[in-house]
């Protein structure tokens, strides 16, 4: 059997508590900043916003699970908090609830000239997004993204 990264552990870990709370995992991150090592965990709430107490109780749940299998080696923080308005569209399914919404999608290598799309997300689906830019329908092959996530456009 393939051995799982500390990240999928770690989603596997945390999606019943997720579940039992009504709450939805958006990412699982562990990073080096500087000497310190870092898991964050970011979670969304379809029925709202998700509040300091929604973090609280994933985290305390989360950390006696991890305690319990100490699945990273090294000394870590962990932090449990909301994505935010400008979350990571990384899932299938975070593209689909992101339809009609302001999106951000960076690109591996420039694509058509460009290095970037924002707009209105319109459509997801066969390998493809259509993302309205200024009235104009781009089409963007999903292979040729490297980073998307909503946008805020502040008026």
């Amino acid at each position: 059997m393939a051995k799982l990264k500390v990240t999928d552990l770690v989603t596997e870990m945390v999606t019943p508590i997720l579940e039992e709370h009504e709450l939805d995992l958006v990412d699982v991150e562990l990073k080096k900043e500087g000497a310190n090592w870092f898991l964050r965990v970011y979670i969304d709430k379809p029925s709202g916003y998700v509040d300091l107490d929604d973090c609280s109780v994933v985290s305390e749940a989360l950390s006696a699970k991890l305690d319990a299998t100490d699945p990273i080696p090294n000394a870590y923080f962990l932090e449990v908090s909301s994505a935010g308005a400008e979350r990571p569209l990384k899932r299938p399914e975070d593209f689909t609830k992101a339809i009609g919404k302001r999106v951000y999608v960076s690109f591996y290598e420039p694509w058509n000239g460009r290095k970037s799309v924002e707009g209105i997300l319109m459509e997801y689906g066969d390998g493809l997004l259509v993302i309205n830019e200024d009235n104009e329908p781009v089409r963007v092959p999903v292979e040729k993204v490297a980073g998307a996530r909503l946008a805020i456009t502040w008026s």
